[in-house]
């Protein structure tokens, strides 16, 4: 599949938030939801620093997304994730009505968009979310590889 030029910005952005979750000694996923062309919402791991397991990448652009738009239903957005979100987050996705999920890499372990399950598009919800991958996958792949590979040798 081709994709837009804007495509790659967003994920870029989000590719961007993973790199400071790395600088962080958090595990580098980012994420960005988008509203009609513009980032309204930015987030990255932060399970570590705040000591809570919901504090994935994901929710916490999403909640910055409610916050801009003063709703929780995000149904013009967009969210640009570097990692194939799990359960949890597909979930949030699923509530917040989000349209489109891009995402740069499968998680083969946690995926619950496509990888082991395919909670967002399998229809058994009110809500369908159209899902995408690709875009960054190498970068994104190559700082989970870095920052994992870093873990095993301490």
């Amino acid at each position: 599949m081709l994709f837009s030029e804007d495509n790659y910005k967003f994920m870029f952005a989000a590719l961007q938030e993973a790199e400071l979750a790395l600088q962080e000694d958090e595990v580098p996923v980012g994420a960005v939801v988008v509203n009609k062309g513009k980032i309204i919402g930015r987030g990255r791991n932060q399970v570590e620093l705040l000591k809570d397991p919901t504090a994935h990448a994901e929710i916490i652009a999403l909640s910055a997304a409610g916050n801009y738009l003063r709703d929780w239903r995000l149904y013009e957005c967009d969210i640009y994730v570097t990692l194939e979100p799990c359960i949890m987050c597909t979930g949030a996705l699923l509530s917040s009505r989000i349209n489109n999920l891009y995402f740069a890499t499968y998680d083969p372990k946690y995926g619950a968009s496509v990888s082991i399950y395919n909670l967002a598009e399998d229809g058994k919800y009110n809500h369908k979310i159209n899902s995408f991958s690709g875009i960054y996958s190498n970068e994104s792949a190559q700082l989970l590889k870095n920052f994992f590979g870093s873990i095993r040798k301490t």
